[in-house]
């Protein structure tokens, strides 16, 4: 998957930061899988969908134990929405040996209110990880602590790696706080020296999202001109944009959002499978049912990262076809993608409504 699922970045994180040793999700030959992935079974009964769900949740409680830090990362993101069923979780995980896993059950910490369990977030607040210490400083602030949100500045303006001052950024603008867009523009105009162009365009559209999320919607305007773009290298950046879009709910990027699905080039060749799922991610969670059709096309896809994505959008879509489709996901060969398909029965079974807001 491009980014995130529940949290942020942090998902990606754990891929990145020491799971070699826990097993690599992309190493496995998934026989059987489009048997598995492409059950049409409605659930269009309330009684199913709350057996569904639960079934799903206890998997998770599960796979938040599992041998591979980026499932156990996984699930801990997923469980947020329950957090309840969080609470002998947590205190096992910010011990975790992955940096990753700590990382993320600290921002789940923040995300689920789990306040009670903040005493134990403060050792973290001088882990080694850079993640670590930025996700201790979240749970900490959005359980009222913001005795260390001045060190996000730190984090943002003068670490060496992108990574570090994106997730700065980040959780900058998941705390809300207006008084950080004069921080985040003087970040936006810092070039880090050593940067790749590519991690910089990253840092720049992940910068972009906080601002949005703190009242700028003027950056919508490079998000929208980060969807297009002609060299491969910049695709990542592409599916970033296309999924930051649906994260502000920017419902003025729903004709952009679809073109980028339908695109060709002049030889016929789409974007690529990443980049239309992360656009039909957003359109999903703008309330456009209709993207279950890219999630289709991707069922069957050797890769279980992109069989991975497929759940997230089923699940925004909060369709009974898109969960009786997820029911068969959540017996695929590969445990990300069913960490991603009880997650996406989750949200597609959730009851809160959810609306876009107009964006210039």
């Amino acid at each position: 998957m491009s980014r995130r699922w529940a949290i942020g970045s942090l998902a990606l994180l754990v891929g990145l930061s020491g799971c070699a040793g826990a097993g690599d999700a992309r190493g496995h030959r998934d026989d059987g899988r489009g048997s598995l992935a492409t059950n049409q079974t409605r659930i269009a009964s309330p009684v199913s969908r709350s057996v569904l769900r639960e079934q799903a949740i206890e998997q998770l409680q599960a796979y938040a134990s599992d041998e591979n830090a980026m499932v156990r990362a996984h699930a801990i993101e997923a469980l947020v929405d329950t957090p309840g069923r969080l609470a002998g979780i947590l205190p096992i995980a910010l011990q975790d040996s992955n940096e990753g896993v700590r990382s993320v059950a600290a921002m789940a910490i923040g995300k689920a209110r789990a306040c009670d369990l903040v005493p134990l977030v403060e050792p973290l607040l001088h882990d080694p990880s850079p993640f670590v210490r930025i996700g201790a400083i979240y749970a900490e602030a959005s359980c009222g602590n913001e005795a260390h949100v001045q060190r996000l500045a730190s984090f943002l303006l003068r670490h060496p790696q992108p990574r570090v001052r994106a997730q700065a950024a980040f959780v900058l603008g998941e705390l809300g706080n207006r008084s950080a867009t004069g921080l985040l523009r003087q970040a936006a105009a810092t070039r880090i020296p050593t940067a790749t162009d590519a991690e910089h365009r990253l840092l720049q559209l992940q910068i972009a999202e906080a601002l949005a999320k703190l009242g700028d919607m003027r950056q919508v305007e490079m998000l929208h001109a980060a969807l297009f773009v002609s060299r491969a290298e910049d695709l990542e950046g592409t599916a970033l944009a296309a999924q930051i879009l649906g994260e502000i709910r920017s419902r003025n990027s729903i004709s952009d959002l679809r073109n980028l699905v339908a695109y060709r080039d002049e030889a016929g060749h789409q974007m690529p499978a990443e980049v239309r799922l992360s656009a039909g991610i957003s359109l999903a969670k703008m309330g456009h049912r209709e993207a279950i059709t890219i999630a289709e096309e991707y069922l069957a896809s050797e890769d279980p990262l992109i069989r991975a994505q497929c759940a997230v959008l089923l699940g925004e879509t909060r369709d009974d076809k898109a969960v009786g489709i997820l029911e068969g996901l959540m017996r695929d060969p590969n445990p990300l993608v069913r960490v991603a398909a009880c997650a996406g029965v989750l949200r597609a079974t959730d009851s809160t409504t959810f609306s876009g807001i107009q964006t210039p």
